[in-house]
């Protein structure tokens, strides 16, 4: 008996600007696997039940995006280290008639530089992060695991820093947006974790003359896929790193859980996903 094509998801809600069809569109295509990806709007609300057809065998496992990241940490029964530490899932699979929950942004985050800026954690010194949502605890726990002990969170209310700080631990440090400047001067990495830069939002006031000449600059933002910040970075000479990166890496651990491949990030998939930003950008 021939096996069956094996199903994955994207959920969230709205979900149709999803890329991530595209992407897993493009390995299966590539690798030439019988499978599919598909793209389903689940509102938290409906959460719990979707969770349980997945885990039922529905699907093989999928992606969760916003808004039931943090949702989903609670609807499994077993988190990996990163979700635990990081308090969301964007990822599940089913192992021994479990559902398994794990957050692969981290790894996404850290596998772009490493693709773009290959020796930025070689010597890690002191990083500043702007912003202290859920996407910042993704880039505070790479930069953790890969030994930075001087990380600086900026966030306009000072206090949401500070509950990050305080749970990530003593490596970390709060800060309001008023004392930006001065925690540059001796910054190896600027990374904004923020919404701003992305169309119609506002850029980020910081002053880019105070960082180190080696200092790296990354955004997680990827439209535009270069956002004011990035643009004013690489007019000073310094390396910069665009947030596309990190969505394409974070979708290889779950790929190849679901389909049995490790797929490679290439020029090719990377061309494919900005032709896609630049059409609906026009």
């Amino acid at each position: 008996m021939a096996e069956m094509t094996r199903k994955a998801f994207v959920c969230g809600h709205p979900i149709a600007h999803s890329r991530s069809p595209k992407i897993h569109g493009h390995w299966l295509a590539y690798y030439g696997l019988d499978g599919c990806y598909e793209a389903i709007d689940v509102a938290p609300a409906d959460f719990a039940d979707f969770a349980a057809s997945v885990r039922a065998g529905r699907y093989v496992g999928g992606n969760i995006t916003i808004p039931n990241k943090e949702i989903a940490s609670q609807a499994v029964d077993r988190l990996d280290a990163a979700a635990k530490e990081i308090g969301a899932v964007n990822t599940l699979w089913v192992q021994d008639g479990l559902l398994q929950g794990s957050n692969t942004d981290a790894y996404g985050f850290a596998a772009n530089l490493d693709d773009h800026a290959p020796d930025w954690s070689a010597v890690p010194g002191a990083a500043v992060v702007l912003g202290a949502g859920g996407a910042a605890r993704a880039v505070l726990f790479a930069l953790k695991h890969r030994g930075f002990s001087d990380i600086r969170i900026v966030n306009r209310t000072p206090a949401r820093a500070q509950a990050l700080a305080a749970e990530f631990g003593p490596a970390f440090s709060a800060h309001d947006f008023g004392a930006a400047n001065a925690l540059l001067d001796d910054a190896a990495l600027l990374v904004n974790t923020t919404s701003l830069g992305m169309h119609g939002e506002t850029d980020i006031a910081v002053d880019l003359g105070r960082l180190p000449v080696g200092a790296l600059v990354a955004d997680i933002v990827y439209v535009p896929l270069e956002t004011p910040l990035l643009a004013a970075a690489r007019q000073r000479g310094l390396k910069t790193v665009d947030g596309l990166g990190m969505l394409l890496h974070q979708a290889v651990p779950g790929f190849e859980i679901w389909f049995g491949v490790r797929p490679e990030v290439t020029p090719e998939l990377r061309g494919l996903i900005v032709a896609d930003i630049l059409a609906k950008a026009a």
